[in-house]
């Protein structure tokens, strides 16, 4: 789909809001599928059990026309691609300026969506610029752009995030980006953004409207449970107010009643149960609001809130091959939800288990772990201590093997999920068997 190409005004702004009009979704869409992390333009998916971050809640905007879809990737970059990319480029030595810039104008302009966002925005106005890379990075990916946005529109939902909110954000984003990137911008480019957030845009608030079709925006959820195995870890348990469908290896995010309007992200530490009950692992971080309130504050009564399930760190259950598991430090959690659910299955394969930490003490859930095994001739569990990092667990792997013929899953720090990667290749497990949350997405975390 063609846009109209518009020419700067004051502080770079274009035209105004007859650019974008939202364009409602029909009312019978149907399901497209399972959920994935939050990602872009408000970003921000999953640390691994052990989070205390989250996504910021704004949205892109929309035509009143059928927006262009993304270009398959032929390994060629599109036009729009092209000029995109080098906007980026451009403004990346000015990031805190531009994002900075977007928020005021946002906030001056369109106050009423103040109330959207968190009370602090520093970490916030960070995850903008990753979010507007990630989404340059796969331009020309359809597959994986699509899947990200759609995650995104769907999560937005717990933000109170409706179609009118798309064009004050699309205004302001090119009235940033203009006003930065005085070198690469002229009509042609404004264009090529205006076409790709109006993709953005369409890709997410459909998406949200779909999901509205089969699930709530959030779901409430009592803590019947706070289990404090260390000075700064807790396992806590918590009682839906609905049924919550979800698969072991995903995750939610989390609101607490301390801190409205900031979500964090968490994994579900057990395979769906039949008494509804979910369980987190969750670590205190330094500063960490969500993470201290649930450590340290919350207690059995409590009421916190929870968004959809989404990643796709799951188990293929038509194969038979082995599972290699690696979880450092409270990334343990979503491991021990795989473990339940190929006992749950049956447990036709075997499942080896690296479980790594600085000291024995960080060792919070090796009792859990070792029962397990315990109970299961097929699954082995290997605890790693080493002071030096938890990135330092997949050495641990070179004692042992092979294998080239297991599916990996990697659960914790970004180190950890990087060191492993490259280990698992240099011990010939192909890519496409190495599942782990992405190290970008993770390297968003922080409070």
């Amino acid at each position: 789909m063609d846009a109209p190409t518009t020419t700067s005004g004051e502080n770079g702004m274009s035209g105004g809001d007859n650019w974008f009009t939202p364009r409602k979704t029909p009312s019978d869409a149907s399901p497209d599928g399972q959920g994935v992390p939050d990602g872009p333009l408000s970003t921000v998916p999953h640390t691994t059990g052990r989070a205390d971050t989250g996504p910021p809640p704004h949205v892109p905007v929309q035509r009143s026309a059928p927006a262009q879809q993304p270009t398959p990737d032929t390994g060629k970059a599109s036009p729009d691609a092209i000029l995109i990319r080098r906007t980026m480029a451009e403004i990346a030595p000015v990031a805190d300026k531009v994002t900075s810039y977007f928020y005021a104008l946002l906030f001056v302009r369109h106050p009423e969506l103040r109330p959207l966002f968190p009370a602090a925005m520093d970490a916030q106005r960070d995850r903008l610029l990753k979010a507007l890379l990630t989404a340059a990075e796969h331009m020309d990916n359809t597959t994986v752009l699509v899947d990200y946005l759609q995650n995104l529109g769907r999560g937005h939902r717990k933000y109170g995030t409706r179609a009118e909110h798309y064009p004050a954000v699309g205004e302001c984003l090119i009235g940033a980006l203009s006003r930065y990137a005085t070198g690469s911008w002229n009509p042609e480019t404004e264009a090529a953004w205006v076409r790709a957030y109006t993709t953005i845009s369409q890709v997410m608030i459909d998406a949200a409207a779909t999901d509205e079709l089969r699930a709530p925006a959030w779901w409430h959820a009592e803590i019947v449970a706070h289990d404090l195995r260390t000075p700064d870890v807790a396992v806590v348990t918590v009682r839906p107010d609905q049924p919550y469908p979800f698969l072991a290896g995903q995750y939610t995010s989390i609101e607490t009643p301390w801190w409205p309007r900031v979500w964090r992200h968490y994994s579900f530490a057990s395979a769906p149960r039949t008494d509804g009950l979910l369980t987190f692992h969750v670590k205190a971080v330094p500063a960490g609001w969500v993470s201290n309130a649930l450590v340290h504050r919350a207690r059995p009564g409590d009421v916190i809130r929870l968004g959809p399930p989404a990643g796709s760190m799951t188990v293929d259950h038509s194969s038979d091959s082995g599972l290699l598991c690696l979880g450092g430090g409270t990334g343990i959690a979503p491991i021990k939800a795989l473990v339940e659910e190929v006992a749950e299955r049956g447990g036709r394969r075997p499942v080896e288990v690296f479980y790594g930490a600085r000291t024995d003490h960080d060792l919070y859930d090796i009792d859990t772990m070792l029962r397990l095994q315990q109970s299961h001739h097929w699954l082995s569990v290997r605890a790693v201590i080493d002071q030096r990092a938890p990135g330092r667990l997949p050495d641990a792997l070179h004692g042992h093997g092979p294998w080239n013929e297991y599916d990996a899953y990697l659960s914790g720090p970004p180190g950890m999920i990087r060191s492993g990667v490259d280990a698992l290749r240099s011990l010939g497990v192909p890519s496409s068997r190495i599942r782990h949350d992405s190290v970008e997405e993770l390297l968003l975390v922080g409070d």
